[in-house]
Order: C-alpha cells, then structure tokens, then sequence
C-alpha cells in the first residue's frame, strides 16, 4: 500500500499570521510559520482524499494540485473545518458528478442548515454549486472510500465529540482535547500519528504542547507530527528542535509517507 499525506494547512481557526497581530510568529520570515486553516490530503493507491474543506482550501489547492477528489472526509462541523466548501465546485465540473462525502452524525443537521444547497439534486451541469454526495458516520467501523479502508476514531473537542480518522498504520486526529477509552484500541499499531498541539499552555478545546506530548507517548507511534497550531505556540525554529526523538511540527506542504 502506498499512503502520504500532504498538509495543506496547519494553523488554527485564525491561521497565523492572525490579522493584526505583530508578535513574533506572526511577523516571522519563516514560512514554516505561516499557517493556513486546517485541512489534509490522503493519496493512497492512486486515490485521493481530502480531510475538510479549510476556508483556504482554494489555496491549498492550487498548490498541492490534486487531479481529482475521490472522497471528502469531515472531522466536525466548525467553520475552520468545512467554509471552504464551494471550492469542491472544479472537481464536480470535472468529475461529472456528486462526490462521496462522509459525515458525523451529529454534524449532519448542521450541514443541512449551511450548506443545503450542496445536497441537493443537480439541475443542470455539474459545477454551477457543489454537490456533494452524503453518509452519515452514525457507528464506529471501518468503511470504504473508492475501495480504501477508512476506520472513524472518536475523540473529544473539549465537550465535542468529533472523529478522527485512520488509514492503514496513520491516524490523523485533529482538534482533540481527549481521548474516549473506548477508542484507545483503534490506535493500536499506529505507525505514524498525526494530533493536535494548539499552543503550549493549556485550552479547554485542544490538546496544549505538553499534553499532546504525553498522548503521543502513550500511543507509541515511531512518528508524531503536531498540527492545529496557534501563534502561542512560539516560533518553528525556536519549538522543533526541542521535541522529544520521533516528534515534530508538522507545516504547511509537507508530505509525509507512512
């Protein structure tokens, strides 16, 4: 099996830079600094996946240049994780048709109320809106997208349950506060982890720095890579190299292999 993964963002809800912030981070030269709303790529075996639709997927996009989207998964419903949506539109128009797409169940209504329209039946060309072609993830086994294993993680986004999601031996679980017990054997024999480490104080809704440490730990993955970052995070230069062996930042564009 062949699977990598592109990050096509790594920041948090704001991106960072944030809009008129002059810290360090924001201002830094670096580009492993500059981070774009959170949003991932699956190629595994000749198809491609694609984990939320950021509201800079049109950017992401342009840069990692997919030839088409054979599945999208959602981890939840916040903004951070699905504005970007619409930019689905080019892959219909060229597909010729609706493309799968798997929800949690209790993201589904909220999908309905924002983005109906995309649900709806096509009248006329594909392309003219997105269209998007829905199940509900409303239990916890393995299904399959264009003939790829997918296995739903349950995790908790401070008082949110949310899914993460893992292929084969790497699990991409962003947004994650805790971790349900019951969804700690879904991990077992993962490979390569990626998780969430906002900042490096802690935060009601996400794993800080420290306890994403410790979570990946416990996992035991020979490689972690952290995402959903913040500004507080400090600076990629200044962090990375004082991460335990087997662990680091994970930025924008990188791809990685598992």
């Amino acid at each position: 099996m062949s699977l990598t993964l592109e990050f096509l963002g790594t920041g948090t809800s704001g991106g960072v830079p944030i809009i008129g912030c002059t810290c360090a981070v924001c201002t830094s030269a670096d580009p492993h600094d500059s981070r774009l709303r959170s949003s991932a790529l699956i190629r595994i075996d000749g198809k491609t996946i694609l984990i939320d639709t950021s509201p800079d997927l049109r950017q992401q996009l342009l840069r990692a240049k997919p030839d088409r989207i054979d599945g999208v998964l959602y981890t939840h419903m916040h903004s951070d994780h699905t504005a970007g949506l619409d930019d689905l539109r080019p892959f219909n128009y060229r597909q010729e048709e609706r493309i799968p797409t798997w929800v949690p169940a209790n993201a589904i209504n909220d999908l309905r109320q924002r983005f109906g329209y995309a649900l709806e039946p096509i009248k006329g060309r594909y392309g003219v809106i997105p269209s998007l072609d829905v199940t509900v993830i409303d239990v916890v086994q393995p299904f399959e997208i264009a003939g790829v294993t997918v296995t739903p993680i349950p995790v908790m986004h401070g008082k949110l349950p949310i899914l993460g999601y893992r292929f084969g031996n790497l699990a991409y679980i962003t947004d994650i506060l805790t971790l349900p017990e019951e969804s700690w054997p879904l991990l077992d024999g993962v490979e390569v982890l990626v998780t969430t480490a906002l900042k490096l104080t802690e935060n009601p809704g996400h794993m800080c720095l420290p306890e994403a440490i410790a979570f990946a730990k416990e996992v035991g993955a020979r490689q972690t890579w952290f995402s959903h970052i913040g500004h507080e995070m400090g600076k990629y230069a200044d962090i990375n190299p004082t991460l335990p062996d087997g662990m680091e930042l994970a930025y924008d564009g990188l791809v990685i292999e598992a």
